[in-house]
């Protein structure tokens, strides 16, 4: 459109439809709910927040959290082991050494070959030391100590023993060298020991004289054996035995020397003789003249413990042979 003549404009007229759809979008701007573009956060305050965690914690019960605290160290154990897992698998591939578990049964095969040579080399060397002990003046018998000697000299032991000074203790034999001592007639019996490093021991028990019998030699001692073991004078009240052949192996003998064992003290010191012709007529002669008919060894000690109440008693003859009728004469 021209405007005038003159050159001056006019004022602007807004057209009406634009005018129209300003106005609607500015009413449907109205129409709609204010909304705040920066929604507000929640609450985080920091004190707080320790306030609720405290409570909870004293919510929580002591079995609980023993429980919550074996949890958390069976994890940290876990992860600590794992990691040290890590580290040596590492530390092998490094090397060029990959982890193989071994089979179980190569580990028991491994168990037992180490078991066997560890066995192996124990008896190795128990043989080396028997070898170095038995042939090597090591442990020898450099002392032999002689013990229960009375009538027998230690000479007498050890010629009998025959034992070389400086032998092997390990090469003695102790039965050879008691059979050795025990050849001596004094000798009851005998014992041989050794004693490491260096010490030979040999105990001996001597024979003891029980009666004593007259022979054309001269008087032979016998022990409660029976053995006769020397020739040599009694000592003071030892009783004599009265028996065809007296010895060990003799029924007679062994009846005489049974009812002598078997009295006490105070009667067995006043015996003189014992009269033993045979096992059922034993007779003990006493050193003032009484006589003691014993009879058989049947209830020997019944016979003894009468015996010793009727000496108390005067008379010359006391029959115990039937030790429930005891006499006296």
């Amino acid at each position: 459109m021209t405007g005038p003549a003159d050159g001056r404009d006019e004022p602007e007229t807004v057209a009406p439809a634009a005018h129209a759809a300003e106005t609607s979008a500015a009413a449907a701007e109205d129409s709609q709910p204010a909304q705040d573009p920066d929604p507000p956060e929640p609450d985080t305050d920091p004190d707080a927040a320790a306030e609720d965690a405290g409570a909870e914690e004293d919510f929580e019960g002591p079995r609980r959290r023993a429980r919550r605290e074996r949890e958390e160290r069976r994890i940290a154990q876990a992860r600590a082991q794992a990691i040290e897992h890590n580290r040596r698998e590492a530390k092998r591939r490094a090397f060029g050494r990959a982890e193989e578990a071994p089979a179980p049964g190569r580990r028991g095969v491994i168990r037992g070959l180490k078991v066997l040579m560890w066995s192996a080399l124990f008896a190795v060397l128990a043989v080396g030391a028997g070898l170095l002990l038995y042939f090597t003046p090591i442990m020898s018998a450099r002392a032999t100590v002689i013990t229960g000697l009375t009538a027998i000299t230690e000479d007498e032991i050890r010629q009998a023993a025959a034992v070389p000074s400086g032998t092997p203790l390990l090469q003695i034999n102790t039965d050879t060298v008691a059979e050795r001592v025990a050849s001596i007639r004094r000798v009851a019996s005998v014992r041989v020991q050794r004693e490491y490093p260096s010490t030979l021991r040999i105990t001996v028990e001597e024979r003891i004289p029980l009666v004593v019998k007259d022979y054309p030699d001269g008087p032979h001692l016998f022990d409660k054996d029976g053995v006769d073991f020397v020739t040599a004078p009694p000592p003071p009240g030892l009783p004599y035995i009265d028996t065809e052949a007296p010895g060990p192996n003799d029924p007679a003998t062994q009846a005489a020397l049974e009812v002598l064992t078997s009295l006490p003290p105070e009667v067995s010191g006043q015996v003189s003789r014992v009269e033993a012709p045979s096992v059922a007529a034993i007779t003990l002669i006493l050193f003032d003249g009484r006589k003691v008919v014993w009879g058989t060894t049947d209830r020997t000690q019944e016979k003894a413990l009468k015996l010793a109440a009727l000496l108390t008693q005067p008379g010359q003859t006391y029959d115990v042979s039937s030790p429930d009728l005891p006499t006296v004469k």
